[in-house]
């Protein structure tokens, strides 16, 4: 679906095709933002579906697959270091996991040194989990930092490049680069009629219709 016409009572589809309704209900969720630099995303994946899932995975498991072959230390380093932009609920617990899978992978490869890994999560405002009570968030914080997270705070990134990412002119060699620092509205939302909130959240009334 990519936009819906309420006035002529369609739907409209990416292949041209409308579908006439009598009744819709609009469920079109959320996608992530990169807050006007959509060209940061394909250098940064986020995780919205299945599919995002599988291909975070694939990319963090074929770094170490990587590393393992490169005989340059510095390209090593990069290859087993991984840069989280965001500290909200899904940037803590990908980071959590992704330094409990890389400490469990001990012996499991002959050149490199898992445990080595570097993770580093960074959140642009002063704590992690900023929707959650500061007790939660500072518990969250040292629970990172015993798995061994670099947890950086008041750190906003300023550029996505191939293998790097920038945070002022702070530059971190990374060759992986997972997004969770914001979301927006599904842009299907912005063609119901109705106003917007931030976000691009759409206006509804108590009982969630469009006024």
């Amino acid at each position: 679906v990519t936009a819906v016409d309420p006035k002529r009572r369609v739907v409209q589809l990416d292949n041209g095709e409308e579908i006439a309704y009598d009744y819709l209900v609009a469920a079109t969720g959320a996608r992530h933002s990169y807050f006007g630099h959509g060209e940061w995303e394909a250098h940064a994946p986020g995780l919205k579906s299945l599919e995002d899932a599988l291909e975070i995975r694939r990319r963090f498991l074929m770094a170490f697959e990587t590393a393992e072959k490169i005989e340059d230390s510095e390209e090593r380093r990069a290859l087993l270091t991984f840069v989280l932009v965001g500290g909200g609920p899904t940037g803590v617990e990908l980071a959590g996991v992704m330094q409990e899978i890389a400490r469990a992978m001990r012996g499991d490869f002959r050149r490199i040194d898992t445990p080595a890994t570097r993770v580093i999560l960074l959140e642009g405002g002063p704590r992690v989990l900023p929707s959650f009570p500061e007790s939660l968030s500072a518990r969250a914080h040292q629970d990172l930092i015993d798995l061994g997270v670099e947890v950086r705070t008041g750190a906003l990134v300023t550029g996505v490049e191939p293998g790097v990412v920038w945070v002022g002119d702070e530059r971190i060699a990374t060759r992986t680069v997972f997004w969770a620092a914001g979301n927006e509205a599904s842009r299907v939302g912005r063609s119901l009629g109705s106003r917007h909130r931030r976000a691009g959240r759409v206006q509804v009334d108590a009982g969630l219709s469009v006024p």
